[in-house]
């Protein structure tokens, strides 16, 4: 059913993925589909890589343990933006429509007050993508 599944991750805060990594890896599995795991970092220095040569490779270091330690097919997509904070829905909207994915697997997190007034980026993926959306909550 699913052959594509793309997975938006922080490096930064990988330990509150971990819920969402593990719902992807069983998708995956269950329908043989490929994963590709995709960040959006600053082409400028910052707290998990210095440069976007940097994120890169750890991005696809990322991508190739979960492939290792799961035996899921994975890669990673790296997209570099002046501002992650502002321009990450816009970024992933893209990545979701180039890699031709169709189902996205989110972390998200149990909605609060401003949830009301601003969609968080789960609801915006969902509510501007083609593909299925899985939202996660930790």
């Amino acid at each position: 059913m699913f052959q594509k599944i793309v997975v938006p991750v922080d490096l930064a805060h990988e330990a509150a993925l971990q819920k969402a990594l593990q719902v992807a890896v069983g998708m995956a599995k269950a329908h043989s589909a490929e994963l590709c795991y995709v960040g959006v970092a600053s082409a400028t220095p910052g707290g998990v890589a210095r440069t976007p040569e940097e994120y890169k490779e750890k991005l696809e270091k990322f991508a190739e343990s979960q492939s290792a330690n799961h035996g899921v097919q994975a890669t990673s997509h790296a997209i570099m933006t002046h501002d992650p904070s502002t321009d990450l829905n816009k970024a992933l909207e893209q990545a979701i429509a180039d890699l031709k994915a169709d189902l996205v697997v989110m972390a998200t997190h149990v909605p609060n007050i401003s949830d009301y007034i601003w969609a968080g980026h789960g609801a915006h993926v969902a509510a501007h993508s083609t593909a299925s959306v899985l939202l996660v909550r930790d």
